[in-house]
């Protein structure tokens, strides 16, 4: 999929798109500034190389989707109570599942009006902006960047993320097996070792096997943990149907960390060969966020019935390790997630070497990327073992950088698009946005409170055990 290229046609200023590209940074020429929108396809103006089909579309945001996130679904119920979680569960879907489609929405309409085939996530945001009210135009570069650094920021803390599953994972595993006392942040030392070398893959046709063999681990993984939470009867009595305002926050992020994909959003439907079904009914993007709802809805409630209190920060953690069906599946999906690690670096690596890539001499490039990757990844795992609690870890993720990404940015994007005649009856749409961006703002500051004060709980406990 990442190695597709989308290009202009001869008639739209030359552009050219990679999927693997999540920040597209090529320059576009500025359009006439009176252009009648329904003259222009961008649809019928974009020269693929070898796209995608529908099909295969769904297949890709799917597994851009069905990651770490859903093995955190039980601790996210733990956090909301069982009716509270499902119903949240389906709501923040829907809210997510909305954002993506007013993004790609007003990315389509934007292209029209700007006269260009295909445009990404920062770009859209720098062109609505650009071609916005008069006050707003100056954001413009300032919006492309945002999304840009925000982009590199998620992606980075979603790998630190990734270096404490592999390395706790390990941790369990090992430690019981060989009965050693090691503490986690020593198995996250050595997880560096393989990362470090995963990590300077800088082909995406050379991380294709890693990320085939993560998937069937990945499924293989599932259908383990889903045999453990159903083998036995299930107890619900025991479970609340809504536990604590409290412990809220941490429900809200878990699940926006869990369902958001945002990032991979436009590379996916830019390299569709009918880019027309991505929305719609149902188009692939209600099929697959509909499909994500409920498999994230279904390991949550059961997960949680089955694990109760008890439910880590993956509920393959919650495994019995005294069944080598359970350690099979702790082993690969750690190693699911280490073969992941190379792809999930590859976006933000990306978008930081287009950046500064003209300022370093060519002669310089090999060396300054091995340099450059193995120190950013050297300071994603000291914040591994600064912080060796998946829990929090993935709550404050979520809270910060997903919700602004994911949920935010897009109701900025739409209604700066709108702005001022175009937002509905009643300005509807700028009181949808509001309210879905004061969601997202809650979900930041208070996931990220709760997070934080947790983080430090932890660490200033006496009877904490690490």
């Amino acid at each position: 999929m990442a190695d597709e290229k989308v290009k202009s046609d001869p008639s739209a200023p030359s552009a050219e798109y990679s999927v693997g590209d999540f920040n597209s940074t090529t320059k576009l020429a500025d359009a006439p500034a009176m252009i009648d929108d329904a003259e222009y396809n961008p649809f019928e103006h974009r020269q693929i190389e070898k796209p995608n089909s529908t099909a295969g579309s769904l297949i890709h945001l799917l597994k851009s989707s069905l990651g770490t996130g859903i093995l955190a679904m039980p601790v996210a119920f733990k956090n909301a109570g069982l009716l509270f979680g499902a119903i949240g569960t389906v709501v923040i879907g829907l809210i997510c599942t909305h954002c993506v489609h007013i993004l790609v929405k007003t990315s389509h309409q934007i292209c029209q009006r700007t006269r260009i085939p295909v445009l990404g996530f920062a770009e859209t945001a720098e062109r609505v902006f650009e071609y916005g009210p008069p006050k707003l135009r100056r954001l413009a570069g300032f919006s492309k960047a945002f999304v840009d650094y925000a982009l590199m920021a998620t992606y980075y803390s979603a790998g630190c993320v990734y270096i404490v599953f592999i390395a706790t994972s390990f941790h369990d595993v090992i430690n019981y097996t060989t009965d050693n006392d090691w503490n986690v942040r020593i198995y996250i030392l050595l997880t560096m070792i393989p990362i470090l070398v995963i990590g300077q893959i800088r082909e995406l046709k050379y991380l294709v096997p890693f990320s085939a063999l993560a998937n069937l681990f990945i499924v293989v993984t599932f259908g383990i943990t889903l045999y453990y939470i159903f083998k036995d009867p299930l107890e619900f009595d025991d479970k609340p149907m809504f536990n604590s305002f409290g412990t809220l926050p941490l429900f809200f992020s878990t699940v926006i960390f869990a369902m958001e994909g945002i990032g991979v959003v436009m590379p996916v439907e830019n390299s569709m060969a009918k880019p027309q079904h991505f929305l719609g009914c149902p188009g692939v993007l209600n099929t697959a966020m509909g499909t994500v709802i409920v498999l994230y809805a279904v390991i949550g409630f059961f997960g949680y019935v089955r694990f109760g209190d008890l439910a880590k920060g993956s509920v393959t953690l919650n495994l019995p390790l005294k069944d080598d069906l359970a350690v099979a599946a702790q082993i690969l999906i750690a190693l699911a997630i280490l073969f992941t690690f190379g792809l999930q670096f590859y976006v933000p690596m990306d978008i930081l070497w287009r950046k500064i890539q003209h300022k370093i001499p060519k002669n310089k490039h090999m060396i300054s990327q091995i340099a450059l990757r193995s120190g950013i990844m050297i300071i994603m795992g000291g914040v591994g073992l600064a912080v060796p609690e998946l829990e929090p870890f993935i709550g404050l993720v979520g809270a910060v950088f997903f919700s602004s990404l994911g949920l935010f940015v897009p109701c900025v994007v739409e209604t700066v698009f709108y702005w001022p005649n175009e937002l509905g009856k009643f300005r509807w749409v700028l009181i949808k946005n509001i309210i879905f961006g004061a969601f997202s703002i809650f979900a930041l500051v208070a996931g990220a409170y709760v997070s934080i004060r947790d983080i430090i709980a932890l660490y200033t406990d006496d009877d904490h055990d690490e």
